[in-house]
């Protein structure tokens, strides 16, 4: 945001409505932005949670161990391939409409289809119709998350003073990790808590139930803060774009693709580290389900870290550094995760999975700022939420399908050479990106 627009100017046109975003304003809207994302990745990431752990055995009963499991990480392959629609309908809105009553309405989404999953009755009750409902809700769960992200950068960014968007853009990208500890540590408590036959039979569905609470703090915060200065100066000049997906493909394809291509490892690695890992952890080489929770959640501290690293970084060293950075680690970590995981060393596990959700954090931490800066205002909304989303299905939705048939097939070293070749990719896609940290929003 341009801090030297002047409120005394002639032009009408130029004079904002409203003035810029103080300090504390800024400040309380960063933190509004971090508790309501962490509010909707903590339902999302409940079902990743589920899918490693029980769903199999929920609603896929009648098939083998290894199809099961594949059914299971399809459903959550699902709504990857549905957050792209969720971008583009919530982008749509939020271009035209504004950033604040979107998020709100994605908030509400995402809450209800959380909580109807742990309403949701089994195979053994509804038969083929209990898996069919469960992929619908996940569809549900994936448009609803497609318009979070951008969303709450945006609301950060653009409130932002001007050099700190990196900074502010950091509380909302800090949703993930505490939105992941606090749904990994909702199964934990359930799973220490209850015997394994009580566990599949409801005790998994705790955690989802909670989204009714979570979701009404959500709202009540959400509903406390205002539109941001960019977006009401816009407006105010006119500026909105009538089709903004239609614009976005006609004139900033290239940083859409771009843009995309840089957050694929960003999913790819983080799938493979802290969903997929679990399931394979527990089933492959036999660790206790609590153990790999309570490894899983020392790994949330490590990711915090690294996207606190790199965002606030990015003010200084610009947006590309740190991105290119995170990306050459995860190539290398890539080869690391699974030798490691494979010593069944609690502590050389931990040492895995800290390490890839560090170079997760790094990859990821610049892009709050970076994929916002990229596009013009009036298409901003659509822009970032269609690039982050598009990521999520180079990385979110092929890594659920690829990765548990490359392991049973050619072995753990095999999942860590597709990580590397993802990181390689999205790294060609920072380098070929404009540095933006200098760019005006308005």
């Amino acid at each position: 945001m341009d801090n030297t627009l002047s409120p005394a100017s002639s032009d009408p046109a130029a004079d904002p409505p409203e003035r810029a975003a103080s300090p504390e304003s800024a400040r309380r809207v960063a933190v509004a932005s971090f508790i309501g994302n962490t509010v909707e990745l903590y339902d999302f990431f409940l079902y990743g949670m589920a899918a490693a752990l029980v769903l199999d055995d929920v609603f896929f009963p009648n098939l083998s161990p290894l199809n099961a499991t594949l059914a299971s990480f399809s459903t959550y392959a699902v709504a990857f391939l549905a957050r792209p629609i969720g971008s583009i309908v919530f982008g749509h809105f939020g271009d035209r409409v504004g950033r604040k009553s979107v998020l709100v309405a994605s908030l509400l989404l995402m809450g209800v289809s959380t909580a109807l999953v742990g309403l949701l009755p089994g195979y053994a009750t509804l038969g083929v119709w209990a898996p069919l409902l469960l992929v619908l809700l996940r569809c549900l769960q994936g448009i609803g998350i497609g318009g979070e992200w951008g969303g709450a950068v945006l609301l950060a960014v653009e409130h932002a003073p001007r050099g700190r968007r990196g900074l502010y853009a950091a509380f909302p990208q800090l949703g993930p990790p505490v939105g992941f500890s606090a749904a990994t540590g909702a199964f934990w408590l359930v799973s220490a808590s209850l015997d394994e036959a009580a566990f599949t039979s409801w005790g998994w569905r705790v955690p989802f139930l909670l989204s009714f609470v979570l979701v009404a703090v959500g709202l009540v915060v959400r509903l406390k803060i205002s539109e941001t200065p960019v977006f009401a100066r816009s407006m105010a000049r006119q500026e909105a774009s009538k089709a903004p997906t239609l614009e976005l493909f006609r004139c900033h394809t290239r940083e859409l693709l771009l843009g995309a291509g840089a957050m694929a490892v960003v999913y790819a690695l983080f799938y493979t580290s802290m969903t997929y890992s679990l399931s394979y952890a527990t089933t492959t080489l036999g660790v206790p389900r609590t153990t790999m929770l309570s490894l899983s959640l020392v790994a949330c501290l490590f990711l915090a870290a690294g996207i606190w690293f790199a965002a606030t970084r990015s003010d200084t060293a610009g947006r590309r550094r740190p991105a290119l950075l995170g990306c050459g680690l995860a190539a290398v970590w890539g080869l690391l995760l699974f030798p490691l995981l494979d010593t069944g060393r609690p502590v050389l596990m931990a040492l895995a999975l800290g390490g890839a959700t560090f170079c997760v954090g790094v990859a990821s931490g610049p892009m709050g700022a970076y994929l916002p800066e990229l596009f013009p205002a009036r298409v901003r909304y659509s822009g970032a939420s269609l690039a982050y989303n598009l990521g999520g299905v180079l990385g979110g939705a092929v890594s659920p399908l690829v990765v548990p048939r490359l392991q049973p097939a050619f072995g753990s070293a095999s999942v860590g050479w597709y990580v590397s070749a993802m990181a390689l990719v999205s790294l060609l896609c920072v380098r070929a990106l404009p540095e933006t940290r200098e760019r005006e929003l308005d």
